[in-house]
C-alpha cells in the first residue's frame, strides 16, 4: 500500500514543471521583422511576405495595417495560475496610394497606458408629454399599423 502511495505521489510531483506556460497571439518577433521594412522603400506586398497577414485593416486616406503579438504567461502557484503579460507589441503600418510604405509606428509594453474609465453615465431627458416622446410614439404607431386600419383604443 505504502509502495502504491509513494508511486502516485511520485507520478504527481514528476508531472509538475517550473516552466511557464505562455500564450502566443499574433505576429511571432514582431520587433525584429519591423526591423526589415522602411518607409519609402517596401511596398504592400513585401510587408506581408515578411509580417504575414495583418491582424485589422483600415482604410482612410491611406490603407492602415495594424499587426499585434501578445504573449501571456501563467504566473506561478502562488499567484494562482493568474496571467501576466510578457509581451504587448503593435505595429501601425500606413501604405499611400501608390502601395509603399508611408509610416510605421511601433508600440511595445512600455508605451502601453492604464486608461481609467469614467463611471458617469448619462440620464434619459424626456417626459411623456415632451415633443420627443410624442414624435417618437407617432412613428411607432404609423410603423405598427402603416395603412392606419387597426383600431384605435
Amino acid at each position: 500500500m505504502k509502495t502504491l502511495l509513494l508511486l502516485a505521489l511520485f507520478f504527481i510531483i514528476a508531472n509538475c514543471t517550473n516552466k511557464l506556460a505562455i500564450d502566443h497571439h499574433g505576429v511571432h518577433k514582431l520587433y525584429v521583422k519591423q526591423e526589415k521594412i522602411f518607409p519609402n522603400e517596401t511596398n504592400k506586398n513585401d510587408i506581408i511576405k515578411i509580417l504575414g497577414p495583418p491582424s485589422s485593416t483600415s482604410f482612410f486616406d491611406n490603407e492602415v495595417l495594424f499587426f499585434i503579438e501578445r504573449k501571456e504567461a501563467t504566473g506561478n502557484i502562488l499567484k494562482l495560475g493568474k496571467k501576466e503579460i510578457i509581451t504587448n507589441n503593435v505595429l501601425i503600418v500606413e501604405i499611400n496610394k501608390y502601395g509603399l510604405l508611408e509610416k510605421k509606428t511601433f508600440y511595445d509594453l512600455n508605451k502601453m497606458q492604464n486608461l481609467k474609465i469614467s463611471k458617469n453615465t448619462t440620464e434619459v431627458n424626456y417626459q411623456k408629454n415632451s415633443f420627443i416622446y410624442d414624435f417618437l410614439s407617432s412613428m411607432r404607431q404609423k410603423v405598427n399599423d402603416p395603412l392606419g386600419k387597426r383600431r384605435k383604443n
